[in-house]
């Protein structure tokens, strides 16, 4: 993994949203919060995404230690990534971040075209299936 941490800022909330700003590194890594996801899963789930600026976000994401790429070494090759602990530990502000969209589209009488925020509790142990029941 590349270090990225000489090209950072060290005020630490700037630090956070330059790895985590732009068009879609947020979106993305929000879809890998309950679980890992193949490249073809993300484009299906991320339609206006190039599949260029997808790689090269997931590549910028996996330098700052926030994704994890596995190859699975197989015919044909399999390639799946996945949010890492530290990836994962910025779910709650992600899930936030969601809440506080979804009331701004309230607060500009906007309700129609905002989606629900869901984050699946596969990624702790617990899975989709087994978080319906609790």
């Amino acid at each position: 993994m590349a270090r990225p941490s000489n090209r950072l800022p060290v005020l630490p909330i700037e630090r956070a949203l330059k790895v985590i700003s732009g068009r879609w590194k947020a979106v993305i890594l929000y879809h890998l919060l309950d679980g890992p996801r193949r490249l073809s899963e993300l484009t299906r789930l991320l339609p206006e995404i190039s599949q260029k600026v997808l790689v090269q976000q997931l590549r910028d994401l996996e330098a700052h230690g926030l994704v994890h790429r596995e190859v699975y070494r197989q015919i044909p090759p399999r390639v799946e990534y996945s949010a890492t602990s530290l990836g994962l530990s910025l779910e709650p502000v992600m899930v936030a971040l969601c809440q506080w969209g979804q009331r701004h589209a309230e607060a500009l009488n906007e309700h129609d075209p905002v989606r629900d925020c869901i984050i699946r509790p596969a990624r702790h142990g617990v899975s989709a299936a087994d978080a319906t029941h609790e």
